[in-house]
């Protein structure tokens, strides 16, 4: 133990928190290098902050005659009657029969199978706690959790059991949830007030009558009682979100005190004209509201980064090209960059045709612009005769050079990096005004997250004359009634969207699938009566553009495709969105997929295909899309079922790495969290009171050890 702690002396660690894992007890070198690798837990701090993600009543336990077909968790105690490794190479497993005084049922483990096989004995007394169900008429647990009866910890022990996470290699090492437990345990006898000390301020902790941080951590890991535990998990989810919004409070501060707009002082001729004479529809209140925000801030003084969200055809284009003459009223250039060449396309050509006629000249950028062009249009660039460029990644590259950049519109940020979106940032030797806009509708407890550091714009209205789109969920056996409804409205003069997933581990499954089902169409849709497009991923641009025009010049009246491609070309005549295997679809990416129709004068449809056999989650996301055409809702929703964490584009941000919070569940106090680092910045925008030097060095602190073992990583 000396020799650890002298070892520990020679680092420039602070307190007791910031030890080396290896040397708390149980622990050492193996199970550090494991915890390492397997969880990124380096020192005792991370390891706390590996908290429970369940807890279990031990006092409580049902019996195998009470376990039902409900996908419910049940918590047993009896025996293994047997154990047996059974299957082949491919699908060997472990079963064991576990008996109580009312029944049999069986546990699996597919993974893991060898080493459960040692540690497990037969006719030893256990607890097991896991998900039941059912197969082939027989219940069953795969993968529970398993401990064998011990009544003097049972007596002893607290109700309330934490449950952790692990993975395979950490249980190969005895760091199982229980061995976790047995470590954390022996890491929570050393806590004390002083090693670990408070992160917030006294008048925090005393408004909301927080336990103090030591006591959180005792209680988190090993609580006494439920009042307890739930005191324990409401200061520190606070604790984490609070840190989080001052974090983007702070930013968003600094920001506007030390950084410079380019002023936009005046709505001149080239606005005035556009908004009286070329508007293609009267815009909505929204659309109204949003733009009156845009002018505010740019011609503040101050440098704009709005966020404009919009679902699907709220017409966030023409708010952004709106801003963009703006900027030319004011000499300066735009460009807007668009995450794939289809999109950019799809953009220029929309905004080439709105501006034209008052003398705005677009360019489009993309990989496949030819070198001439390149050369002509970097020329036209660098001396201003370009005002508005649209593009794909190929705005950023160093050989593109503006004469006078004031403004940047970025078309669904989440789909480019932290860097690719920086390099815009540097086109003029004052930042440009930042735009970003997404069709992606995000929780509001998200967006206070991804983007809290910036102002939001939401608009909330369709344009008039955009009808909603009615969605239908078919099973197989209704498929000859979808062919009669397709032949209906081609029959009308529309076209029909046919929509296959993609998966990157099944590509060959899927790609298959695709084609099957091409075949298919040919039989119910035969030629020349009919015409149909395929779009795929295996074929070349030129291929692919050529199938997508033929869609659009309406020589086709039916187009497949997988979502390997972006098939969100605006045609207005397309009236009819098919969705196969929609079940493996996200409700986000569903959502999207639906808004390609009903951008026409023409009532248009949904149809979502699925197999029979759907589960809780899959049938909440049909039900959810049938029901609401609102992208809010359906993100509410999609949040709730996947978590922050698996929403599209959310992960690359590296903010949402919350140990305790659940943004699905916890918006009440992510907003309580937020008003209360508000307030703080409202009265110390620099925080430089004496009582908020604690606050800074919290997020200094925090800074420095997520760049500490990001290079470590």
């Amino acid at each position: 133990m000396n020799c650890n702690f002298t070892r520990v002396n020679q680092q420039p660690h602070t307190s007791l928190i910031d030890y080396p894992i290896e040397f708390l007890k149980g622990i050492g070198p193996q199970r550090a290098e494991a915890l390492q690798k397997e969880l990124s837990i380096y020192t005792y701090q991370q390891f706390l902050t590996h908290y429970p993600f369940r807890y279990v009543d031990k006092t409580q336990f049902q019996s195998v005659r009470e376990v039902t077909e409900d996908s419910a968790y049940y918590q047993l105690r009896g025996h293994i009657i047997e154990l047996e490794v059974i299957g082949d190479k491919r699908t060997k497993r472990l079963v064991a029969k576990f008996k109580d005084a009312s029944g049999v049922l069986e546990l699996v483990w597919f993974q893991g199978y060898k080493w459960m096989y040692e540690k497990l004995k037969a006719n030893n007394e256990y607890i097991v706690y896991g998900k039941a169900t059912s197969f082939n008429g027989r219940f069953n647990m795969a993968h529970p959790d398993i401990e064998i009866v011990n009544e003097l910890i049972l007596t002893n022990q607290s109700a309330f059991q934490s449950v952790y996470h692990s993975t395979e290699k950490l249980k190969f090492k005895s760091l199982d949830s229980d061995g976790i437990r047995r470590s954390q345990r022996n890491l929570n006898t050393l806590l004390t007030e002083q090693s670990i000390p408070e992160t917030l301020t006294q008048s925090i902790i005393q408004d909301f009558r927080f336990l103090s941080r030591c006591e959180s951590m005792k209680q988190i890991h090993f609580p006494d009682s439920k009042e307890l535990l739930d005191k324990a998990r409401y200061r520190l989810k606070f604790e984490e979100l609070f840190f989080l919004q001052l974090k983007l409070l702070r930013n968003q501060s600094i920001r506007t005190l030390t950084v410079r707009g380019f002023v936009f002082s005046k709505v001149g001729e080239i606005f005035t004209n556009f908004y009286n004479n070329h508007l293609p529809f009267e815009l909505t209140n929204a659309q109204k509201r949003v733009v009156k925000e845009i002018r505010i801030d740019m011609g503040s003084g101050k440098q704009m980064n709005r966020l404009v969200q919009g679902d699907v055809g709220s017409g966030k284009t023409l708010v952004a090209l709106l801003s963009m003459l703006l900027a030319c009223d004011n000499g300066f250039q735009s460009c807007l960059m668009a995450p794939t060449e289809i999109l950019a396309k799809q953009h220029f050509i929309t905004i080439h045709h709105l501006v034209e006629s008052i003398g705005i000249k677009v360019a489009l950028l993309t990989g496949s612009t030819k070198t001439k062009e390149r050369r002509l249009l970097h020329q036209q660039l660098e001396a201003g005769s370009i005002h508005i460029l649209i593009g794909t990644h190929a705005l950023i590259e160093d050989i593109v050079v503006f004469k006078n950049l004031g403004l940047v519109v970025i078309d669904e940020q989440h789909r480019f990096g932290v860097a690719q979106r920086a390099k815009l940032h540097k086109k003029n030797s004052q930042p440009p005004h930042i735009l970003i806009m997404t069709a992606t509708p995000i929780p509001r407890t998200l967006a206070m997250t991804l983007y809290g550091d910036l102002d939001t714009s939401v608009i909330d209205e369709l344009p008039p004359g955009r009808k909603p789109i009615t969605s239908m969920h078919f099973m197989e056996s209704q498929r000859l009634r979808l062919i009669g409804f397709m032949k209906q409205e081609i029959a009308l003069g529309r076209q029909v969207y046919i929509v296959y997933p993609l998966i990157q581990e099944g590509e060959k499954l899927d790609f298959q699938n695709l084609q099957n089902g091409y075949d298919a169409l040919l039989d119910d849709f035969p030629p020349p009566q009919y015409q149909i497009s395929i779009v795929h991923g295996k074929l070349k641009s030129a291929e692919k553009e050529f199938e997508m025009q033929r869609f659009i010049k309406r020589e086709t009246q039916i187009m497949v495709a997988t979502t390997v491609i972006e098939v969100g070309v605006n045609i207005p005549n397309a009236s009819v969105m098919v969705i196969e295997s929609a079940e493996r679809f996200g409700l986000s990416q569903l959502h999207q997929l639906r808004g390609r129709v009903g951008r026409g004068a023409d009532k248009s449809y949904c149809i979502l295909m699925t197999s029979y056999k759907l589960g809780a989650d899959s049938k909440l996301r049909m039900e959810t899309m049938v029901r609401t055409n609102d992208g809010f809702e359906i993100s509410e929703v999609d949040l709730k079922l996947r978590g922050p964490g698996d929403l599209d584009g959310t992960q690359q941000s590296g903010i949402l790495d919350l140990k305790i919070a659940d943004l699905a569940q916890d918006g009440q106090i992510l907003q309580l969290a937020r008003s209360s680092a508000q307030a703080i910045l409202n009265e110390d925008q620099q925080l430089l009171k004496p009582e908020n030097q604690l606050l800074v060095q919290q997020l200094d602190k925090q800074s420095k050890i997520k760049e500490s073992w990001r290079k470590i990583g």
